[in-house]
Parts: C-alpha cells; sequence; structure tokens
C-alpha cells in the first residue's frame, strides 16, 4: 500500500508539474514574451511546493520533462524565475541533480 501512495504521488506531481509548466515551453525554445499562463505555472508550482521533498519531485518533473523536448535553452529557462517577479531554490541546468535539490 505504501508503495501504491509513493507512486501515486509521483504521478500528480508529475501531473501537476506538467500542466503548469507547458506555456512555458515555447520560450524556453524560442525565446521572446514570456506567456503569461507560464509565469502563473511558475508561481503556483512555487506555492505547491513546501518541503525539500516537494522541490526534488518538482525538479525531477522538470528535468524529465525537460529532456524530451529537443532544442531547449536552458539559459532561456534559467531567466524565467526572475522574469515571472519569483524565486527558485535551484537552478536548472542539463546537469542538475535533484537529489541535491533543498
Amino acid at each position: 500500500m505504501a508503495r501504491f501512495a509513493v507512486s501515486s504521488m509521483a504521478f500528480t506531481a508529475a501531473v501537476l508539474v506538467t500542466t503548469l509548466l507547458t506555456p512555458c515551453i515555447s520560450y524556453a525554445i524560442f525565446g521572446g514574451t514570456v506567456p503569461p499562463a507560464c509565469c502563473e505555472g511558475i508561481k503556483a508550482l512555487n506555492a505547491a511546493s513546501n518541503t525539500t521533498q516537494d522541490h526534488r519531485a518538482a525538479c525531477s518533473c522538470i528535468m524529465d520533462g525537460l529532456s524530451k523536448i529537443p532544442g531547449i535553452n536552458y539559459e532561456l529557462v534559467g531567466t524565467l524565475p526572475e522574469t515571472c517577479g519569483t524565486t527558485c531554490s535551484y537552478k536548472i541546468t542539463p546537469t542538475t541533480d535533484c537529489s541535491k535539490v533543498d
């Protein structure tokens, strides 16, 4: 039963992150203007991430999602929190180790 709960939480986190950050994909590839929905998603994700475990789960989902999208510009991704008027406790790069995120 505990294993199902962990799997269910991981699935829920993945769906939440994907839903919130999908509007950011075009900016993360092409640049330009950050869509308001992207910033709303980043802020909502930050609000939902309260613990180290939350941060690590979100980071892992983000890294997994980005790895499947060709053409991601990690420098642009790194500008999103500041551009959206928020912060992130970790920087997303191709080599981010989510297990070390606080």
